[in-house]
């Protein structure tokens, strides 16, 4: 069992995603939430997936794309803490890169798919770590973070988008039943 992060191992802003975490083997959240996209994302009709509950916020597509996207930057991250790299790697702002990613014009199974591979290889690069590889830490955008905080901050991460489309857009979409 890889263990909740101590909060003084992240900066404060991720314990939004941490703390949505449930007790558990994370290995198998990691794993679990695989299924729980499936599940969110997979059945949505092309209407759906460009469905906005407002004309500023991101469609669930965009959602999607920018999740897939965060899969690597995260794994990015880990990767490069886990091989003792201490470079500060930049920040990175999600509206630019949901603007950029032109997520519109790909299919959700496109980006559905895309996820999910990286999802796949970073339950892999996570599974290979032992205890002292996930306490490595590194510096994004000035602030330290270690290994074992940006797993718990993927699957938290996942949970709190999974939370917003369910609550922000199921009353246009009945299209996530359950949960």
């Amino acid at each position: 069992m890889i263990p909740r992060p101590a909060a003084s191992e992240y900066p404060p802003f991720f314990a939004t995603y941490v703390d949505k975490v449930p007790e558990g083997d994370i290995l198998q959240q990691l794993s679990n939430q695989i299924e729980d996209m499936r599940h969110c994302f997979g059945a949505l009709t092309p209407e759906q997936a460009e469905y906005r509950y407002a004309p500023d916020k991101w469609s669930l597509k965009d959602i999607l794309g920018h999740l897939a996207d965060g899969e690597r930057i995260f794994a990015y991250r880990a990767l490069r803490f886990a091989r003792s790299d201490r470079t500060n790697l930049p920040g990175f702002d999600q509206d630019t890169y949901v603007t950029s990613g032109e997520f519109q014009n790909r299919s959700v199974d496109s980006l559905l798919d895309e996820f999910i591979l990286q999802r796949q290889a970073n339950i892999i690069l996570f599974s290979s770590m032992d205890e002292d590889t996930l306490a490595r830490s590194g510096m994004a955008d000035g602030k330290d973070i270690t290994v074992q905080s940006i797993l718990y901050i993927q699957v938290g991460h996942i949970i709190h988008h999974i939370q917003v489309v369910k609550e922000r857009y199921q009353e246009s979409y009945q299209f996530y039943t359950s949960g």
